[in-house]
């Protein structure tokens, strides 16, 4: 028998600064949908996991001007999802199937178009949750910013910040596996041994490390040839002063200025000067942009292949239960995270 009430997490608060609080998210009950509602090619379906990334602070932000829609006061919170589908009335998905919605709603229970959902199929040797995982949003991030970006080249060096979260622990594998000299850097003593496990060539805790410029050129006493920027701030600023000539910067995220307080606080890059005396190249992308890319498909083929293989490795943070997200949220932003953080409905 279906549920008569669904649990759905919504917004109660905009987070204007600093980090998020339990008190920004309501935790509510409501009506269940039911298939009797559906239209003309809509889909009810249920999720059974969701993603939580870093760029979601923005969304809780209130912020107009972002490069993504703000959530909205009193309505769910929304990011990657795969689900079951329960009913349909389109003639391309059926019940029973499994999609994945990039803008899902964090509910146990929703009905959407179905032009927003695409049908996915567990392969052997893969789970659904991988889904929310290895083949999720930040993997396909890891690896558009390093092949597309970054074009490296066996031999190179590669600086990955945040090197144990869910876009780090992809960029180095996938780093290492063109050939690459990889170093790796962390917040934990921890952090740091599941890096090396995964096959950094070096590794060093930036909360340890002190003045993180001579740390960087320790690590990488030849120069930095790519830097995949997860972090921004006085890491990146350390970086630029490391560059090797024709350097190429892929700018992910800038989590540590995320949650900042007030303009103050906005640490100012110094060393932009020598992007220019290094003739190097600074790009950041969004990544949501690029699922209608043909480099999409061409990922989930070779990122698919090389797990199946044992060739890469992927740390999932599991938090269980719908009504726990804003608290996985929250160990997101405060660094209590190990590995990629996932939501099991």
């Amino acid at each position: 028998m279906a549920p008569s009430t669904i649990t759905r997490i919504l917004l109660k608060d905009y987070v204007t600064s600093g980090y998020p609080k339990l008190s920004d998210f309501n935790i509510e009950t409501a009506p269940a949908p039911t298939k009797d509602q559906l239209k003309v090619n809509q889909v009810l379906i249920q999720p059974l996991y969701f993603s939580v990334d870093p760029y979601q602070r923005g969304r809780l932000s209130g912020v107009k001007d972002s490069y993504v829609e703000s959530y909205k006061k009193g309505e769910p919170i929304t990011n990657f999802l795969v689900a079951k589908v329960l009913a349909s009335t389109s003639k391309d998905i059926k019940e029973g199937d499994l999609v994945t919605d990039h803008d899902g709603k964090f509910e146990t229970m929703y009905i959407t178009d179905a032009k927003h959902v695409n049908k996915v199929t567990v392969s052997d040797g893969m789970e659904i949750r991988d889904f929310v995982g290895v083949l999720s949003m930040p993997s396909y991030t890891a690896y558009y910013g390093t092949f597309v970006i970054g074009k490296p080249k066996a031999g190179e060096t590669i600086l990955v910040s945040s090197a144990s979260g869910a876009v780090g622990q992809m960029v180095l594998q996938l780093a290492k596996a063109q050939g690459l000299n990889v170093i790796g850097v962390a917040g934990s003593d921890e952090k740091l041994e599941y890096v090396k496990q995964l096959g950094a060539d070096t590794v060093f805790n930036y909360k340890t490390c002190g003045n993180l410029t001579e740390a960087i050129r320790k690590a990488a006493p030849n120069g930095v040839d790519i830097f995949y920027d997860n972090v921004g701030g006085e890491l990146l600023d350390a970086a630029l002063a490391n560059l090797n000539d024709y350097a190429r910067v892929i700018i992910c995220g800038a989590i540590s200025q995320y949650n900042i307080k007030s303009a103050d606080e906005i640490y100012g890059i110094k060393n932009m000067t020598n992007v220019l005396v290094r003739k190097a190249k600074v790009e950041g992308f969004i990544i949501l942009d690029l699922f209608d890319s043909p480099h999409y498909p061409e990922f989930v083929e070779k990122v698919s292949k090389l797990y199946k293989e044992g060739k890469i490795k992927y740390k999932t943070d599991e938090i269980d239960g719908i009504s726990n997200a804003p608290q996985a949220i929250l160990n997101l932003f405060e660094g209590k995270n190990f590995g990629k953080t996932i939501v099991k409905a």
